[in-house]
């Protein structure tokens, strides 16, 4: 069950952006139900960052596509403070369409009105850095550029949580790390409540303030940790290199786990 609050519901709902609560979820396969996640709990607090981390085939793209309300439990319950954004790993974006454009198609589902959207969309547009981008085509950006376009499309829709679906993964590592800087700055300056899924360690401890580590097969939450790294950080610093050895170490028993009962 996904139950989105709105108007009263979301003022006194305030200690929680997105609570999942006992969440399950299978399959149909060949070989009967599989059991992709079993009996997840978290929550989100209102303006937290948060990581969801683990092996690939762990269930963290089928947790966020329940958060999102794109599909249902098997079993439990999800709140969530209102209609999430998501941000996938592909853009997206229509490409016979301008980057303007792309950014206006979500303000006019939302019902903004003609006259503001344009207007609107160029303060999304400097605010991810863009200006001057409205009126180029998608196959005149660059890959971050086009990334950029689809994080400004994401808060077009104005919801105050953002799911974001390993965003950066196809990106080259100084693209990605000027990434992390702007969503950082973004995330600081909105005061969002953002569920970040990756399978990259140092990505999610560059970003969070709080980590979350999926076991594998069925997915079920592992071990948590609360990062007090200090923002700014750099994915190369000290401290975000032990964290993230720390975290790789229980990440390999995991999979080792995994592996000596498949």
């Amino acid at each position: 069950m996904v139950t989105v609050l709105t108007g009263t519901e979301q003022r006194t709902a305030v200690e929680h952006a997105v609570r999942v609560s006992h969440v399950s979820k299978s399959f149909a396969g060949p070989a009967g139900r599989q059991l992709v996640l079993d009996d997840i709990t978290l929550d989100v607090a209102p303006g937290e960052f948060v990581t969801l981390l683990g092996a690939s085939g762990c269930g963290k793209s089928t947790l966020l596509s329940l958060v999102a309300g794109l599909d249902a439990p098997t079993a439990g319950r999800i709140t969530t403070n209102g209609s999430p954004a998501l941000m996938f790993q592909e853009h997206a974006l229509f490409p016979w369409l301008t980057a303007g454009k792309n950014i206006e198609l979500a303000l006019r589902l939302r019902g903004v009105r003609r006259s503001e959207r344009r207007g609107r969309t160029e303060e999304l547009l400097e605010l991810v850095r863009l200006q001057g981008a409205y009126g180029k085509r998608v196959h005149e950006l660059s890959g971050g550029m086009r990334q950029r376009v689809a994080l400004a499309r994401a808060l077009a829709q104005d919801s105050r949580v953002l799911l974001m679906d390993e965003p950066f993964a196809a990106l080259d590592a100084i693209t990605r790390d000027v990434l992390h800087d702007e969503l950082t700055r973004i995330w600081e300056e909105t005061r969002l409540s953002v569920l970040f899924v990756t399978h990259n360690v140092r990505e999610a401890v560059r970003l969070a303030q709080r980590v979350l580590l999926l076991s594998s097969r069925p997915g079920r939450v592992a071990r948590e940790w609360t990062v007090g790294i200090p923002q700014p950080r750099r994915i190369e610093d000290a401290p975000v290199a032990e964290l993230s050895i720390e975290i790789t170490d229980v990440l390999r028993g995991e999979i080792r786990r995994h592996g000596r009962h498949s």
